[in-house]
């Protein structure tokens, strides 16, 4: 709460203001502006009468006071304390956070063909769903609803591991709420889309249990970057909004990739487009100089992105979603933009680092990006750490080799190997002479023994792992992958796209996979 006195002079009038002010709009980025009502204030009324304020300029009426102005510096002040006013802050108590489970993960398959998207490892021992589950954690979140459908077994088995049972939430919790079936038409059909998904379960809010909850967000679980969502919240609450976006400035080569936004001067957004091609996305560009950009910077990055990180009013989303939209299926493409004429659905400018894992190639890049010198993301950071299962895997082993910009995850075993410009996945093996350049390798689930590999090396059988003598470039090693010795996957021939599942793997925008338990036989060249 703020208390500030002014001095009054005898000769002291009070101009009338715009209401738009130097902000141009009646919401700042605090809230609404402060409203006196002049002609029936009682301690105006009487500093009037006892001072005997003279009449100049334009009589005292109704308005908002930025200003006191004096026409001369008399001798008689009177110190007057201005009425208080208080802002609401935000209370995580008050906020309930959902986070999608995805859809069929096509975008990232073949990673996805058995695991649901927001569970596909990232950064050597993290899984997806930790970003958006561990920003909840450090913006004091407590009460968080995981809705999950395609593929959910090991992103359950996930979240119970690592939220459900080793972390304490207090008097909140960690709910996953599955697609399933119910009585009637309606309830007979699978989740439909992102807002389908939520619509199917808005009982949930209310129950007794949620009845605190004001202000409910909606996550996606496929994201790579690290917010405050006490902020977002915040500014949401200031500015009295219904709906409030989370953006982010983004350059022409992905702009087609998201819903972008349009917003007037106070932030406002005025228009929304999902995913737009053509003259429709050239219609979409806009000075970002307007919302803090540099001028250089706004040259790289003409359109206003929506992260589809959404903070509703509670009211307003269940309105939206059983009366006024019943039958939409889907946030971005059709509840949004709906929305826009009827309520007041504000953008909160985010520009931190992040990064839609939207395709295989922006998944593959952004977990190599991690193991540049300074990277834009990292893990590293003890005042908002990213949390994970705990594993309780012993220290990695590295024997004679050379290892340069690349992430070595737990419980690894190297030997005399060359690693550049990669990651290498918890409980992985590389023997003599591997050769590993700009990959991705996910690791393993379990340990094979060492008399258990020499056996299977006996038997002409190929280990978890990769062999002797292996070289791999651009690529990415799903889990329990099997490659054997004197193996060689480079793409020499630039293969853009392939399916080769009876052979383990697939070729993606130049980047070959090896999938998930794949066995690639000695001497194999790729």
């Amino acid at each position: 709460m703020t208390t500030s006195f002014t001095s009054l002079n005898s000769t002291t009038y009070f101009p009338t203001v715009s209401r738009g002010g130097d902000s141009g709009g009646d919401n700042l980025f605090l809230g609404e502006k402060i409203r006196l009502g002049l002609n029936n204030c009682v301690w105006i009324n009487q500093l009037n009468k006892s001072l005997k304020v003279e009449k100049k300029g334009k009589n005292i009426k109704s308005g908002v006071a930025f200003s006191v102005i004096t026409t001369e510096n008399g001798r008689e002040t009177l110190n007057v304390e201005a009425p208080r006013f208080e802002r609401r802050k935000a209370n995580p108590k008050n906020v309930a956070a959902i986070i999608l489970g995805g859809g069929a993960g096509a975008q990232l398959f073949p990673l996805t063909s058995r695991t649901a998207t927001p569970a596909v490892p990232v950064g050597g021992c993290y899984r997806l769903i930790d970003i958006p589950m561990s920003n909840c954690i450090n913006s004091s979140i407590n009460k968080v609803f995981v809705l999950t459908q395609f593929n959910s077994a090991s992103l359950n088995r996930h979240i119970a591991r690592t939220y459900g049972n080793g972390m304490s939430f207090g008097d909140g919790f960690v709910e996953v709420l599955a697609a399933t079936q119910t009585s009637g038409e309606t309830g007979m059909s699978w989740f439909q889309g992102t807002a389908d998904a939520v619509r199917q379960f808005t009982w949930m809010f209310e129950d007794a249990k949620n009845k605190d909850i004001e202000d409910i967000l909606i996550l996606s679980g496929d994201h790579l970057y690290r917010m405050d969502y006490m902020d977002l919240v915040q500014n949401h609450i200031d500015r009295d909004a219904d709906v409030t976006l989370s953006c982010a400035a983004v350059g022409n080569s992905r702009a087609s990739d998201y819903g972008l936004v349009k917003i007037d001067s106070r932030g406002k957004v005025i228009e929304f487009v999902e995913k737009p091609k053509g003259a429709d996305l050239k219609a979409m560009q806009i000075d970002t100089t307007l919302v803090g950009l540099s001028p250089h910077e706004a040259m790289g990055s003409p359109y206003i992105a929506s992260m589809g990180v959404y903070a509703f009013k509670k009211d307003v989303l269940l309105k939206l979603l059983k009366w006024r939209f019943p039958t939409s299926n889907d946030f971005g493409s059709e509840i949004i933009p709906s929305s826009l004429k009827e309520q007041n659905v504000q953008a909160y400018m985010f520009r931190d680092y992040w990064d839609d894992i939207g395709t295989l190639k922006t998944f593959f890049d952004a977990n190599l990006a991690l193991t540049d010198e300074i990277p834009k993301f990292e893990f590293y950071d003890p005042k908002t750490p990213i949390f994970t299962s705990p594993r309780f895997l012993p220290p990695s082993k590295i024997e004679k080799c050379h290892i340069k910009n690349a992430i070595i995850s737990h419980g690894c075993f190297l030997r005399e190997c060359n690693v550049e410009h990669s990651i290498v996945g918890e409980r992985s093996r590389l023997d003599v002479g591997v050769e590993l350049k700009d990959t991705l390798m996910m690791g393993a689930d379990s340990y094979q023994t060492e008399p258990e590999i020499a056996s299977l090396l006996a038997e002409g059988k190929v280990p978890i792992g990769i062999g002797k003598n292996t070289t791999i470039r651009n690529c990415i090693i799903d889990k329990n992958a099997k490659i054997g010795k004197d193996v060689i996957i480079m793409n020499k021939e630039g293969v853009e796209e392939a399916d080769r599942p009876d052979e383990g793997f697939y070729i993606r925008s130049g980047i070959t996979v090896i999938t998930e338990k794949a066995i690639i036989n000695d001497g194999t060249v790729i």
